[in-house]
């Protein structure tokens, strides 16, 4: 009854050819754990996913008997389904013929099982043919910002800025590989043994970085940057305490008056969030176009064009970098150009855009203070081959960068913007600089949070301040600056 669904499809019809879906999971030995129970002790974050279309119940405890069971099933269900004829249905309707004929294959097989634990395996099922396996769980909650991977055995998840292990796992490697190798191909990329790191992306945009054997020892790593369904704006990072709110109104006259900005910090310090924030107060009837390692970035305007870097083929050929992309750029009559990560030399030839006409042009950079931020954008210049005196390497500097915004992810985990530096000038060999605002930490409360505040530095106009006036924004720069000295001055 369960041969191969050839000439009755699923059920009915004769079978077609069309393109098979992405290869399922060979039939398991042991089953992966996708489901855990809420954790018990106060204070620790639960692993237990929310409801993605209906309410989900309390994920059931696994026992080994469960486990013994799935693989049978799913060893006839992948005996017993046409991968051909399932590649012609839509996802719904695709996961509604798996769980028929999992139903089946449990009455035929006469497995006894509680309704509930039944339900669970459907899901489980589901997921492995369909989807991403044990990952799916946590991509559907909106409250994980990080899914970090270390081999089949060991998965992380960052929760309200803390990292904490899941009890995630998978059957083995060769089936996180799978998983792997079926999401950077959706995006035309591989990842194996010839071509171990890879960089893609997920449908809703999740960031996805992939190292395989051999170079990573104990398995793939899999990590994941969540993308968060409902895009953060400034006023919700004033909410969350990461800016005051005359800080914001800072911040959007600066994305507003086309300053030329640069978003400096450390991994997982926000970034990129920042930058989807500032690009809020671009104007709708500007061209902008973006360049990205992987695409993730979430502009709302009508006129925007997305750019993306390609790896080598198999051969080693037809790589795109992100200086190739920079430069084409220049030829595509933009007003803007967001770089996502400036990692290397294109830094040269957005530094040059900034400088030939396209204000308000914004990137991020790895670096840990506005300083740094000026020293790192010097070193990759020198990356780049440029046999520049040093001096006009600064000179190009200071008179293509405006702004340096400073973020932090600071050690009881949250996120802070920690400094808004203006870049003045030039003194000599030496760009100088200055801050309009920056965080200081003060001290941390009996639960381990860092209490600090915004503090103005008392610079009465900055230096952009003829721009400002420009678009006619000098009164609200104004107000917004005296409000965080007169804050500053509260005891």
């Amino acid at each position: 009854m369960f041969g191969k669904r050839g000439n009755e499809g699923f059920g009915k019809g004769g079978a077609t050819s069309a393109p098979p879906l992405p290869a399922a999971p060979a039939a398991p030995a042991s089953v992966p754990a996708v489901l855990v129970e809420p954790a018990k002790e106060p204070g620790r974050y639960q692993v237990t996913p929310p409801p993605m279309q209906t309410p989900q119940r309390r994920r059931l405890t696994r026992t080994d008997e469960y486990y013994d069971t799935k693989a049978q099933v799913f060893s006839a269900l992948i005996d017993t389904i046409d991968l051909s004829q399932l590649a012609k249905l839509d996802a719904e309707s695709a996961r509604e013929e798996i769980r028929d004929i999992v139903n089946d294959i449990i009455t035929i097989k006469n497995f006894a099982m509680p309704i509930s634990e039944q339900e669970e395996l459907l899901e489980d099922i589901c997921n492995d043919v369909l989807g991403y396996g044990p990952l799916e769980p946590l991509l559907a909650r909106d409250d994980i910002a990080d899914i970090m991977v270390n081999g089949a055995g060991q998965t992380f998840i960052e929760v309200g800025g803390k990292t904490i292990e899941s009890e995630i796992r998978f059957r083995d490697n060769g089936q996180l590989l799978s998983i792997c190798q079926r999401i950077v191909s959706q995006v035309g990329r591989r990842v194996d043994e010839s071509s171990p790191i890879c960089d893609a992306r997920l449908p809703d945009g999740s960031r996805v970085n992939v190292i395989a054997p051999p170079l990573a020892i104990d398995g793939p790593a899999l990590t994941i940057r969540k993308f968060k369904k409902d895009k953060l704006t400034l006023d919700q990072l004033v909410r969350f305490g990461a800016i005051t709110p005359e800080g914001a109104t800072l911040l959007q006259i600066i994305g507003r008056v086309r300053c030329n900005v640069v978003i400096s910090g450390g991994t997982g310090s926000g970034k990129t969030t920042l930058l989807n924030c500032l690009t809020n107060y671009i104007d709708r009837d500007e061209r902008v176009i973006t360049c990205e390692d992987t695409a993730e970035l979430q502009l709302q305007q009508p006129h925007v064009v997305r750019l993306e870097t390609r790896p080598p083929n198999i051969e080693g050929e037809g790589e795109i970098t992100m200086r190739d992309l920079v430069k084409n750029c220049l030829r595509m009559r933009p007003e803007r150009i967001i770089v996502g990560e400036v990692r290397g030399p294109e830094v040269f030839d957005l530094l040059q855009a900034m400088n030939t006409g396209h204000d308000g042009s914004m990137g991020t950079i790895h670096s840990n203070s506005p300083r740094e931020c000026l020293s790192r954008i010097e070193s990759m210049i020198a990356m780049g081959g440029y046999s520049l005196p040093a001096k006009t390497v600064r000179e190009i500097i200071a008179g293509s960068i405006d702004v340096i915004i400073q973020a932090a992810r600071l050690r009881d985990g949250s996120r802070r913007i920690t400094a808004i530096t203006e870049v003045i000038g030039m003194e000599g060999d030496v760009i100088i600089t200055q801050d309009l605002m920056r965080y200081e930490i003060e001290g941390e409360d009996a639960a381990g949070r860092l209490i600090g505040r915004h503090m103005s530095t008392g610079i009465g106009k900055p230096h952009f301040w003829d721009r400002a006036r420009y678009y006619n924004e000098e009164k609200r720069l104004a107000s917004a600056l005296d409000a965080m000295e007169a804050n500053s001055k509260e005891i």
